[in-house]
């Protein structure tokens, strides 16, 4: 749809645009308030509960992990032991609080997203879905949320408490702690609080009308003129609400920035360890409130620079590191957000005829676990993958040939069509799907992931593997996890020079290690759950598909016997 052009069109367009979204509006709230008390009931009782009930686990557990861990050295595990109380009280306070405000903000917003997303383009009986959209969706969300979090509570946990205790010293030394630098530390670190905190708040404070009145000017702006978010009709609700919500995200980016001051004041306590020096631990105390008014400004579009005086208060800069490094006038061309710059909105907008793809990272979980169903499937066929597997994998104890080894394998399988491929990213099993650092999900914690998987992939290409290399790694990435089946179980021939054959297991080692990374986040759990029980399915219909051949080739062999 092309937007209309003229002055009395853009009034005419938004004269009829703006009761239509007053009714969505109204009915989505009305829908929030009645589904808000629910859900922020539903998360807080159940995150609380799952809190409450494992925080004497939790402490014992973690003493005993601390205690046993091989990284860490007696001094640092002493300071540790100390500070654990202090993290339980932190974690209770926080994990509760937050589901408290997580229930209120997801039940009241919830429903009013579903009912803009209801009459989007392409959507059939609209009447009923705006009525019914948002509600026990809104419902059955909470129970998943608390769900996830259980499973990060028990599951991740424990992995990584696990790992804690078996892995072993980088080059043979453990993580050791220099008691006479603490008491300096700390002391900066509670200065850095005092002084962070109040400054940069009430910098965040006096910045906030400004934020508020630049984004309401643009925001009007291109609704007026239907340009920017509402060039496109399917987005136009969605930017009408952003119009709305728009002071809630400048007190978000108040609030946000009250938080990162905590943080950013108690780093002055790392300074002053790390260059053992306390007054290079004041100057970083001033530096950071330098850093935060330029980030600031950037990102709100003001002037560059700060008018607080920026001290050096590391010893040696890194020559290479800071060549590499932009100036802040370079910096505030990547940082500053585009759409606060007076800049044209048509030749910044994508035409939804070629939509451009926008991965999420549920959308990729989805399809890394359809292709361990597939494979996994064709596994329980052949009889790698035996019942003894999938029933570990449904107990508590797990098993690392279903749980790590399967979805390492589908992701090597992918890697490997990927360099086949000649692809520049990730090519996805259906060949139309390409994951680049242009569309990859913005979520911080995926970029952890893709770049080492990038990497690996690189490596995969310059090996130049065989079909029977090829088939070889397979296998080791999906039972190295179990050394003892993978001793007894005939994998294939290795290459016969000790060089390639040491990068393949470092390569299934690592494909192992990012799989099990993955399988600490939230949502794996309840994805791996739905796969066991497929699997389990399968094995079911095999086993009763052989025991009713056998009663056939039975029945044959019996008539066989006695002719009639």
């Amino acid at each position: 749809m092309e937007p209309p052009e003229g002055v009395l069109a853009s009034v005419w367009h938004f004269i009829c645009f703006l009761p239509y979204f007053i009714g969505l509006l109204l009915l989505g709230i009305i829908k929030g308030i009645i589904f808000c008390p629910l859900t922020c009931l539903i998360l807080t009782f159940g995150n609380s509960g799952i809190i409450l009930g494992l925080l004497p686990v939790y402490g014992v557990w973690t003493y005993y992990s601390v205690l046993r861990a091989k990284q860490l050295g007696p001094v640092l595990k002493l300071v540790v032991c100390l500070a654990i109380p202090v993290l339980l009280i932190l974690w209770t306070v926080v994990g509760i609080v937050g589901s408290i405000i997580g229930g209120t903000l997801y039940g009241f917003l919830s429903p009013i997203f579903s009912t803009f997303d209801a009459v989007g383009e392409g959507k059939t009986n609209v009447f009923f879905h705006c009525f019914y959209d948002g509600t026990w969706s809104t419902i059955e969300g909470s129970f998943t949320v608390v769900k996830d979090f259980k499973d990060v509570c028990f599951h991740s946990y424990f992995s990584v408490m696990d790992d804690l205790q078996k892995q072993e010293p980088p080059n043979g030394k453990c993580y050791e702690i220099r008691l006479l630098l603490l008491p300096g530390a700390i002391i900066a670190a509670v200065l850095g609080l005092l002084i962070d905190f109040p400054v940069i708040s009430i910098v965040a404070l006096g910045k906030s009308p400004y934020m508020l009145f630049k984004g309401w000017h643009r925001l009007f702006h291109d609704l007026i003129g239907r340009e920017g978010p509402f060039l496109e009709t399917i987005c136009v609700p969605f930017a009408g609400l952003a119009i709305l919500l728009w002071p809630l995200a400048v007190v978000g980016a108040v609030l946000g920035s009250m938080v990162a001051s905590i943080f950013l004041g108690a780093f002055a306590g790392v300074v002053v360890y790390q260059e053992s020096s306390f007054w290079f631990g004041l100057c970083y105390i001033v530096a950071s409130l330098s850093i935060y008014d330029e980030y600031s400004n950037d990102i709100i579009d003001m002037r560059e620079g700060s008018c607080f005086p920026r001290p050096q208060f590391r010893r040696q800069a890194d020559s290479s590191k800071t060549a590499s490094q932009p100036t802040t006038s370079q910096m505030s061309s990547f940082s500053r957000p585009r759409s606060l710059k007076n800049v044209p909105s048509h030749s910044l907008s994508i035409s939804f005829a070629n939509p451009m793809v926008d991965l999420k990272p549920l959308e990729l979980l989805d399809s890394l676990f359809k292709e361990c169903q597939r494979h996994g499937e064709i596994m329980v066929s052949e009889g790698l993958i035996t019942p003894t597997d999938i029933e570990d994998a449904k107990s508590s104890k797990g098993s690392r040939v279903v749980s790590i080894g399967l979805p390492a394998y589908c992701l090597l399988q992918c890697l490997l069509h990927s360099a086949q491929a000649n692809s520049a990213g990730i090519l996805l099993s259906d060949d139309m799907t390409e994951i680049t650092p242009s569309n990859r999900p913005k979520d911080t914690f995926f970029d952890w992931f893709l770049n080492p998987i990038l990497i690996i992939k690189e490596q995969i290409k310059a090996e130049n593997l065989s079909e029977e290399e090829e088939e070889y790694l397979g296998k080791l990435v999906l039972l190295c996890g179990d050394p003892a089946r993978l001793k007894n179980s005939n994998i294939g021939s290795p290459p016969e020079s000790e060089r390639k054959r040491a990068e393949l297991d470092a390569l299934a080692r690592r494909l192992q290690g990012i799989t099990k990374s993955i399988s600490r986040y939230p949502t794996y759990r309840r994805h791996f759950e739905i796969l066991v029980k497929t699997l389990l399915k399968n094995l079911a219909q095999k086993n009763d598909g052989s025991r009713s051949s056998n009663r056939t080739q039975t029945i044959q062999r019996s008539k066989s016997a006695f002719p009639a």
